[in-house]
């Protein structure tokens, strides 16, 4: 396992470098290693990764199934999954953790308690199964999705948030410098499939209930937990961004 001196030379070095360089890096120096796939615009991910040589091998795919996705972003994680000729694998959450929420608070307990409880049995501790078992994984991570809690991710980091004292662990953020237009631009010239929420004016696609349109000149995280009024809006994937106040 590289050093946190090894992991800072990678993010200074790979600051300039394209998505696919830094996934080609991350490929190089692991053995096992996962792609995170929201449904959303982090398609670029996969993209990248399959101009890659063996890429089915080198890579292992996953999402997070919450059981509260739009049906569109059900039917999108098909569609990637044929595109590209890929295991997609679905992580499901513990189902007697859900059943116990629910009986106990209902299916939208998270209108009045907030967003983190139940975004701690739907996506957080199904995560922290899946990356148990991993050296490497790559989020979809931009700092310009929310000047809050990402303006200072790194290309490359050691995961403070799901590593162990016996497991290390090493996140990649390829897209880490791109800006959503950028993201966009490619998106279309290149014919990459997207999910067609997008086009409703969702710009940042979590669960059904906790996602909405956002207006004009509204930043893409304001269409996220929106009843929530909060600066630093994660749901517990990315925690670490969250800097303590002083």
């Amino acid at each position: 396992m590289p050093t946190q001196d090894q992991i800072n030379q990678w993010a200074l070095e790979q600051e300039t470098a394209s998505p696919k360089e830094i996934l080609a890096l991350a490929a190089s120096q692991f053995d096992k290693v996962a792609i995170s796939f929201s449904g959303a615009e982090d398609v670029l991910l996969i993209e990248f990764a399959s101009k890659l040589p063996d890429f089915r091998e080198k890579f292992h795919f996953f999402s997070l199934d919450t059981g509260r996705l739009h049906p569109e972003t059900y039917r999108y994680l098909e569609q990637v999954r044929q595109h590209y000729q890929i295991d997609l694998h679905l992580l499901a959450p513990q189902t007697e953790a859900v059943q116990d929420l629910v009986r106990q608070k209902g299916l939208f307990s998270f209108y009045q308690d907030g967003h983190q409880e139940c975004c701690a049995i739907r996506k957080v501790e199904p995560l922290k199964r899946q990356l148990a078992q991993v050296d490497a994984w790559i989020t979809g991570q931009r700092r310009d999705q929310s000047p809050g809690t990402r303006q200072q991710v790194a290309t490359v980091e050691l995961d403070q948030a799901f590593a162990t004292p016996t497991h290390a662990l090493v996140k990649f953020n390829p897209l880490a410098t791109w800006s959503s237009s950028r993201v966009w631009e490619y998106i279309r010239m290149f014919d990459v499939p997207y999910n067609p929420l997008h086009q409703q004016g969702m710009i940042s696609i979590g669960c059904e209930p906790c996602t909405r349109a956002v207006l004009p000149n509204q930043h893409e995280r304001e269409g996220r937990w929106w009843w929530e009024n909060a600066e630093h809006k994660e749901c517990g994937l990315h925690a670490t961004n969250i800097q303590p106040s002083t």
